[in-house]
């Protein structure tokens, strides 16, 4: 009753903010619900002048709803299908996700862009963008203006991608007979999980495909987002040198993203599931849940973001996906030519 008393008014609200949300990102999937989220929060916000009693749902849907979307997203990870159909894609998606984090590095180094805006620009592009961000934010302690910059960033970079990549892959030659080329350059070079599915399904309806380039496509985004594990740790590990080296003793517990953990389980789980004969579509609902509660948890970050501010500071982060974004480009495409893809 006290969870209730404490956390209840803000918790109403960001769902208030977020079921319509959920409906329009699902009829316009390009855009998508944690878009449509964010934006509504930060515009209730600005009329919102007395938040003090829907303060501590807000907090707690922005910080541990996070946390459990991302550990729910593991459910919809079947370890023993994406490593065994992602292995062809495997050196691209490293290469791309080494080149989005170097470019995020020296942007930070060379454009005196915050070092947490910038991880999760770097790690957003790079990855699968808001899943990525989701994971990311409360490992290195964003604060919710920083998740929602990052966000934002990588939303524009997607919707740019979802349309021009048809047409780009039929510039440059990607073969129209088959969806494995354009299927493994979408899958590697879009962030998020709907742009995506949008630029693969335009491409099969554009050269009557079926669903081959959807189904490559997505597959090789699920092997991506399985780089969410390593990333994680090694931010985890970094930030608890930097705790150590600024005082004596470090609380493990506060500092390791445990969270990351019980996201590995929850695919371990899946994948043992489905081996002994269980229907993988068990798992849909889980899946459904964790999309809509980082969606709930955007809509909260939208509240506790100041959209003037938000404006202002823009400019810098969104030179740097620019560049993640070009440079995951060339590089996915780079790699298929050396590998004989394309």
């Amino acid at each position: 009753m006290n969870f209730i008393a404490k956390n209840g008014k803000g918790l109403l609200l960001c769902l208030v903010i977020s079921i319509p949300a959920w409906f329009l990102g699902q009829a316009i999937p390009v855009v998508g619900g944690p878009v449509f989220a964010i934006i509504a929060g930060m515009i209730i916000t600005i009329f919102l002048k007395k938040k003090d009693a829907f303060q501590p749902g807000i907090t707690f849907t922005s910080k541990k709803i996070l946390q459990y979307a991302v550990i729910l997203l593991g459910f919809g990870l079947n370890l023993s299908v994406i490593l065994e159909t992602g292995k062809q894609s495997l050196p691209i998606i490293v290469s791309t996700i080494a080149t989005s984090l170097i470019i995020a590095y020296v942007l930070h180094k060379v454009m005196h862009i915050p070092s947490k805006i910038s991880t999760l620009v770097g790690v957003g592009s790079s990855i699968c963008g808001g899943s990525a961000v989701a994971a990311t934010a409360p490992v290195i302690e964003a604060d919710d203006e920083e998740v929602a910059q990052a966000i934002s960033v990588i939303f524009f970079f997607n919707v740019l991608a979802a349309v021009l990549f048809p047409a780009f892959g039929g510039l440059i030659g990607f073969s129209t007979t088959s969806g494995e080329a354009f299927g493994i350059f979408a899958g590697t070079a879009v962030n998020d999980t709907s742009s995506v599915t949008a630029a693969a399904s335009t491409w099969d309806s554009l050269y009557g495909l079926g669903s081959q380039t959807l189904d490559k496509a997505v597959t090789v985004k699920l092997t991506r987002t399985l780089a969410i594990i390593p990333i994680t740790l090694v931010l985890a590990l970094m930030r608890a040198k930097q705790e150590k080296s600024s005082k004596a003793g470090v609380d493990l517990k506060k500092i390791f993203p445990f969270f990351i953990l019980y996201f590995v389980l929850a695919s371990v789980i899946t994948t043992v599931a489905v081996q002994m004969g269980v229907s993988a579509d068990v798992f849909s609902p889980i899946k459904t849940l964790s999309k809509f509660f980082i969606v709930l948890a955007m809509s909260a970050i939208g509240l506790n973001t100041d959209i003037v501010k938000l404006v202002k500071t823009g400019g810098k982060p969104i030179v740097m996906g620019l560049c993640c974004w070009i440079g995951i480009t060339a590089v996915s495409l780079g790699m298929q030519h050396i590998l004989g893809i394309w």
